[in-house]
Formats: C-alpha cells, structure tokens, sequence
C-alpha cells in the first residue's frame, strides 16, 4: 500500500519491544495502493507486515478486520494473521495512528491472471463465504447502495476526467438505487477481491490478504466484484471465457440460486458503480504524501458501459 506516514528505525524498534517476535534484520515501506501505510518488516524469527491505518479505515472497524481474518485461518483460509503484544492487543497506536503487524504470506499477485488462476480463485472465494459463517462480528458495507449517493455528491469535476463522467454517475444512481436486489443469501464478504489482493503460488491460490473493505453483503455481489476485475481484458472487453471459469469454480463449491442470477446483471453494474465513484474520488482529490498514483476512474467507466448492455447472467459465462 502507499507510504502515507513515515516510521523510523526508532520508531520501529520501539514498537517492537512490545511484542515477541525477534529482532529487526529489514524494514522498508510498501509503495502498492492507496489506502494505507504498510511496510515490510523481516526479523531474525519471520516475515511480518506492519499496517499504519489511514484514510477509510475507522478505528472502530478494526477488530472486526483482524478478528476475521482470525475466524477465517482458522477454517482453512489461507490469511494474514494478527500478532499480538506481549499483554494481548493486536491494535496499537503509532504516529497517531492505529497500526498492526500481521504475518508475511508468500506468493505472487498476478497481474494478468489466466481462466486456470480465475478458477483457483474462484474457488477460494466460496469458500471464504463459506468460512466465515459464524463470525461473531458484523459491519455494515459503507460502501454499498446507501453510501453511494453521499459520496457521489462529494464530486466535483468528474466531467474534467471523461465527458459525460458525472451524468453517467448520476444516472445509474437512480436507475440502479431503487433496483437493487435485498434478501440475497448473504454473510462475510470480502468486497475487494481483485488480483492483487490474491496471491498465487503456482497455479493455486496461495492467500488472499487485504481484508480492510470487508462486511456483511450479499454473496453474489462479491462474486459480481470479481468477475468485474478479473475478467476484463486491457481493452475493455469482457473475456467471457475467464467469466466462465469464475462462475462455475463458484457455482462447484457454492451454488447460486436462481434470485442470485437473476440478480447478476445488476449486481455486475453495481459493482462497476462503486468502484468508479472510489476512484473518481480519489483521481480528483489526490493526497499529496501517497507515492502512487490514485486508479483511473476511466477503467470502471468502460466497464459499466459495457455492463449497461447486458440482459441476462449468461452474457458473463453462465
């Protein structure tokens, strides 16, 4: 993720006196993303991820965060997992902000993921859903339908990016707002499963990190997340081989039912929705201290064109 607040080699071997994980060999910030300070710690007992949380992340979400992904290992999902300090506590406060160490996975993000790596992906995504069955905690999706038109109308100038940008925002507000589909079967989801947030080793999923938009939603909509950032291709069109690859990985280890694909078409727009009006935000109020460049807004824009055509879940490889 991008560095937004420094930590010193001081600063670091004081936190570290609060936890039993050895010495520090190798320390450097991790310049991926937009939402949160992370760095890469290397100490003489393993490899650790240090998070300062900035941004979008409140303080209050936190042990729903790192409690999942606790509930999740410990039903055979391959996840980060929080350390604790020597007296117990996984969140701890650092340059005025909440931080965590959590463990190093291995493997590799792929950046163009083939229908095999979807497939394998897929999979883990069904059985993510299904593991997290009976967690305690709960959190409402921020960034769902509800959250959708305040945040639109912190926009300004998304004409300046794309014409026609804010009249294709607001129209499919109020097209897909009063449609949005309810009583979905539904549960812990992980709400940004893009490629990199899923590493490989080999052909297989290694891990799945980046749990920090997770929250209760419908199951499908976090399926219609992937299909929306795996199965596009550089030019904008949809791969509909990779599309079936993804639903019917899916579908072998947890069968939609027939309200989910009805469903699909709206929940695919949606899905392009949401993440067009996250990085047309970011794209038009870009913070100065990130080391990388805010997402272009654009992608997402082809996308729900494209989605804006479809009739039926079969056009995504049903």
């Amino acid at each position: 993720m991008a560095v937004y607040t420094d930590v010193s080699f001081e600063d670091l071997e004081r936190l570290l006196q609060r936890y039993d994980i050895g010495e520090p060999l190798s320390f450097k910030g991790i310049a991926e993303g937009i939402e949160n300070s992370n760095f890469y710690l290397q100490t003489d007992r393993g490899a650790y991820f240090l998070t300062l949380y900035e941004k979008r992340v409140a303080a209050d979400d936190l042990p729903f965060f790192l409690g999942l992904m606790e509930h999740l290992a410990e039903r055979g999902i391959h996840c980060p997992q929080p350390v604790k300090t020597r007296d117990g506590q996984t969140v701890v406060h650092l340059n005025r902000r909440n931080a965590a160490i959590v463990t190093f996975l291995t493997g590799i993000a792929l950046r163009r993921p083939d229908a095999a790596h979807c497939a394998s992906a897929a999979g883990t995504l069904a059985a993510l859903h299904k593991a997290g069955e009976g967690f305690a905690l709960s959190r409402t999706n921020a960034l769902g339908p509800d959250g959708w038109r305040p945040l639109a109308d912190s926009i300004h100038g998304a004409d300046r990016i794309e014409d026609g940008l804010s009249a294709m925002i607001h129209g499919s507000l109020e097209e897909l707002v009063p449609a949005w589909p309810h009583n979905l079967p539904g549960g812990v989801i992980h709400a940004d499963y893009f490629p990199d947030n899923v590493l490989f080793v080999g052909n297989q999923v290694g891990g799945v990190i980046d749990f920090y938009f997770a929250c209760d939603d419908a199951y499908v909509y976090d399926l219609a997340i992937m299909l929306n950032s795996w199965c596009f291709e550089l030019d904008g069109s949809f791969n509909i081989t990779k599309g079936q690859s993804v639903i019917n990985a899916y579908r072998a280890a947890r069968p939609l039912s027939d309200d989910e694909i009805h469903a699909l078409p709206v929940l695919m727009r949606g899905a392009a929705l949401r993440f067009l009006l996250t990085r047309t935000y970011d794209w038009l109020n870009p913070d100065p201290n990130a080391l990388v460049k805010p997402k272009d807004p654009r992608e997402y824009a082809k996308k729900l064109r494209f989605h804006n055509k479809v009739k039926h879940a079969r056009e995504y490889g049903l």
